[in-house]
C-alpha cells in the first residue's frame, strides 16, 4: 500500500493506522473546527475532516493519497465536542448518563483532485453513572481532546458502556476497516 499521509493529530488514529499495518506518516495544521448551521451531523464530521485534509494539502507530494477524519458525538439533536474544561466534561457525561448516543465520524480521502468522502456511525448506550464515577474518570483520564468527553478504550468504557451498535473502532476515532477498503480502491485508481 501507498504510504498515507494522515493529517490527524490523534493518537488513537495512528494507533488504529498501526493495528492495520497501513504505512503512513502524520501531517497536522491547526483548522477551524466550527461548520455552517443546518449541516447534518454527518455533514459536520465530513465538512471538519476535510479542513483538516486541505490544511496540508500544500504541503504533501502532489500524488499523496491523504486521509484526514473527525469524531462527534450526537445526543438526540445535540452535536458534542471536545470539552472546554472539568465543567464541561462533567455537564457532557452527566447528560450521557443511562442514554444512548451516536457517534460519527466523517472521513475524508484525497488524492489529487480526487476526493472520496463517507462517515459512519455507532450507537453507544451508556449505563446510568454516579456523579462520584463522573468526576474520577474525568479527574484521572482528563478526556478533554475527546468528543462526547469520553474514550471508549478507557476505564470509562469499561465499566460505564452497557452496549455498541456498529464499528467499535468508530467510536475509538477512526472506522479502520472500512478505511483500508476505501484506501485499497483508492490506490487502484
Amino acid at each position: 500500500m501507498t504510504k498515507i499521509i494522515l493529517a490527524s493529530g490523534s493518537p488513537r488514529r495512528k494507533q488504529l493506522l498501526e493495528w492495520a499495518e497501513v504505512p503512513f506518516e502524520v501531517k497536522v495544521r491547526s483548522t477551524d473546527e466550527s461548520y455552517p448551521d443546518g449541516l447534518d451531523p454527518q455533514d459536520v464530521a465530513i465538512h471538519i475532516a476535510r479542513n483538516k485534509a486541505l490544511a496540508v494539502r500544500s504541503e504533501c507530494p502532489k500524488d499523496a493519497i491523504i486521509l484526514a477524519a473527525d469524531t462527534i458525538v450526537v445526543l438526540g439533536q445535540r452535536i458534542i465536542g471536545k470539552p472546554a474544561n472539568r465543567e464541561e466534561a462533567i455537564e457532557i457525561l452527566a447528560a450521557l448518563s443511562g442514554q444512548n448516543h451516536s457517534v460519527i465520524t466523517g472521513v475524508v480521502i484525497l488524492k489529487n483532485e480526487t476526493e472520496k468522502t463517507f462517515s459512519d456511525s455507532t450507537t453507544v448506550q451508556f449505563h446510568s453513572l454516579t456523579h462520584r464515577e463522573i468526576e474520577y474518570y474525568i479527574d484521572k483520564y482528563q478526556p478533554y481532546d475527546k468528543a462526547g468527553a469520553y474514550a471508549i478504550q478507557e476505564w470509562i468504557g469499561v465499566v460505564g458502556i452497557q452496549s455498541v451498535q456498529g464499528d467499535f473502532y468508530n467510536v475509538m476515532g477512526l472506522p479502520v476497516s472500512r478505511v483500508v477498503r476505501e484506501l485499497q480502491t483508492f490506490e487502484s485508481h
